[in-house]
């Protein structure tokens, strides 16, 4: 089990875009996660009319190291940290460490 997974809401922790928040739209290999808004680059773009993909300058969301960001808690509106319990049923669950509550998703 993952501390962050696709569709989280997380906020930047450092960086350029220290204290901004998006939604975690892929996790990649290599502890990297792409947030939507986070991290973008202009990048210029050859056009390539076999593809039907027009030339110019793109703006590209870039991965961003997983120990960069923190999973946002609604309650405390801040980034926390995660940790992992069971439940009494048996169910491995995440949970804010900062107020003990199980993370909802």
């Amino acid at each position: 089990m993952q501390r962050i997974k696709q569709g989280d809401e997380v906020i930047v922790r450092t960086g350029k875009d220290k204290g901004k928040s998006g939604r975690v739209s892929k996790v990649l290999k290599d502890n990297k996660v792409l947030v939507e808004g986070i991290n973008q680059v202009k990048k210029n773009q050859k056009p390539n009319p076999n593809a039907g993909v027009s030339g110019g300058i793109i703006v590209k969301d870039m991965p961003i190291n997983i120990s960069n960001i923190g999973l946002y808690n609604p309650e405390t509106k801040k980034a926390d940290r995660v940790g992992f319990k069971f439940l009494e049923d048996g169910k491995k669950v995440r949970y804010f460490k900062s107020t003990n509550e199980v993370v909802d998703v």
